[in-house]
């Protein structure tokens, strides 16, 4: 492995937004999330519903925050390490880009500030509205930003012209052939990621309080475990459906990409179900092999007889790099079973009547916060690196589209990042630590005049902006 400038702007990029990607995909089911409690507030009445709302609002404000400041570099990155991957999809992916902004970003800024600032200024019904639109936002804008990576996957609508993509069919652009399944399975992996963060989260809060401990100290966290583990366990079973659909689509349109994620040599019928293997490149074999016989063809192509691609169909320098993709995968769809085990456990406990007692469930389900977040992650991993050598599969090899820059250039800015995004993230995941250490206010406190409590700095931790104020009570020690 050389260390030259294209393998430093791919790390550089890689290590910007696997920080960023996180957050985004918090936001988009964080902001839906919130949408639904404001709704049930509505609905019912109930306080509590109010009450998870300002404290989840605030973990989105920071979350959103930490998104954007991470997104900024990596379009700055298009110009300067990937000048020629500009400009050969210049006239295709920036008017996308451009979609993204005028409809998703616009719209999200603009109801931004009401859901976080306005809600004893516009009403109840206005703010609602706000807080959808800012749901809506984040829905369009993974729309418009899976549409142009899907595009990358699966080009499609573009002719070329004097060595740039030209777009001649938008529809075809915009809606290219892995789009549809990608941009469901993203949006449902979103959605599942705060789910099991909130429900983690939650968990936390009530195993750091006794089983016995006051009601109003528990009920926020309960109310919120309870309805994030209803949705991971009806949702995450459709999200395993839409994975293996979309499976079909790599097996049709990025052959060679299949072939690497099952560690499949040669062509074969009967392909067996690998379910670890030590892929070697060099011998064109895997080592220390573990499968089940004929399996892999049916999950593959829904036969026991079915056709699976070989990556000796291709020559070697066709070929993405077999043991990353190969790993990725089976750590996304492990953490995908994972997450349905925890479901189905949530059913049994639910019937049981030890949801919110058991600490064996509660222990397993705090540590399953983060399997979202990695479930993402290692999809990006598959995919990205399963394109390759191709940035725009067939089209453009991602050697041909690194800038004429240096090496020492590329290393400058590498070490900047990974020194600012240490700062400004560990600040950030500290913060968050605190703003979930202090968890939702007691359902007690928000009764009556619920504003009476609220902090003067609108996310700050409730204590920090309550202290010395008339009719303050002390949370007691904890």
């Amino acid at each position: 492995m050389e260390f030259d400038a294209l393998m430093l702007s791919r790390i550089q990029f890689a290590f910007t937004i696997a920080f960023h990607i996180i957050f985004p995909a918090f936001t988009i089911g964080l902001a839906s999330w919130l949408m639904a409690l404001e709704f049930n507030w509505l609905r019912t009445g109930n306080p509590l519903y109010r009450n998870l709302f300002r404290f989840w609002v605030k973990v989105f404000a920071v979350s959103f925050g930490l998104g954007v400041v991470s997104g900024i570099v990596m379009s700055y990155q298009f110009g300067t390490n990937w000048s020629r991957f500009s400009e050969f999809t210049g006239n295709v992916l920036g008017p996308v880009i451009a979609y993204e902004v005028f409809t998703a970003f616009f719209l999200e800024a603009a109801f931004l500030g009401i859901m976080l600032f306005g809600w004893e200024r516009v009403g109840d019904r206005l703010h609602f509205f706000a807080t959808c639109m800012v749901a809506l936002g984040t829905l369009l804008s993974a729309f418009w930003i899976l549409s142009a990576n899907s595009w990358m996957q699966t080009p499609d609508g573009f002719a070329i012209e004097n060595g740039k993509a030209v777009p001649v069919d938008w529809f075809k652009v915009v809606f290219n052939p892995s789009f549809p399944l990608r941009y469901a399975h993203m949006v449902l992996g979103c959605y599942l990621t705060t789910a099991f963060a909130v429900a983690g989260m939650s968990a936390w809060m009530l195993l750091r309080h006794p089983h016995d401990a006051p009601e109003a100290k528990l009920v926020g966290a309960r109310r919120s475990m309870s309805m994030a583990l209803w949705f991971a366990a009806i949702f995450v079973p459709i999200q395993i459906i839409i994975g293996d659909l979309h499976g079909l689509g790599v097996l049709k349109y990025q052959p060679t990409k299949l072939a690497a994620i099952e560690g499949n040599w040669d062509r074969m019928a009967n392909m067996p179900l690998r379910l670890f293997a030590i892929p070697d490149e060099e011998a064109e074999t895997n080592h220390y092999e573990i499968a089940i016989p004929k399996i892999g063809s049916w999950v593959l192509t829904h036969a026991f007889d079915g056709v699976v691609p070989g990556l000796k169909e291709v020559p070697p320098d066709e070929r993405p790099p077999v043991w990353p993709v190969f790993f990725s995968f089976r750590i996304m769809v492990g953490l995908g079973f994972a997450m349905l085990g925890l479901g189905l456990w949530s059913l049994y406990m639910r019937w049981r009547g030890t949801l919110f007692s058991n600490r064996l469930f509660l222990t397993a389900t705090m540590i399953m916060t983060p399997s979202g977040f990695g479930a993402i992650l290692f999809g990006w991993f598959t995919a990205e690196i399963g394109r390759q050598p191709y940035v725009v599969y067939g089209h453009l090899r991602t050697a041909d589209a690194v800038s004429p820059i240096t090496a020492g250039a590329v290393t400058a800015s590498l070490a900047t990042f990974v020194v600012v995004y240490a700062f400004v993230f560990g600040f950030g995941s500290y913060y968050l630590a605190k703003l979930l250490r202090r968890g939702p206010d007691p359902v007690e406190d928000i009764r009556g005049d619920d504003l009476g409590k609220k902090p003067k700095r609108p996310f700050s931790v409730p204590d920090e902006g309550l202290e010395g104020r008339p009719g303050h009570r002390a949370q007691p020690a904890e």
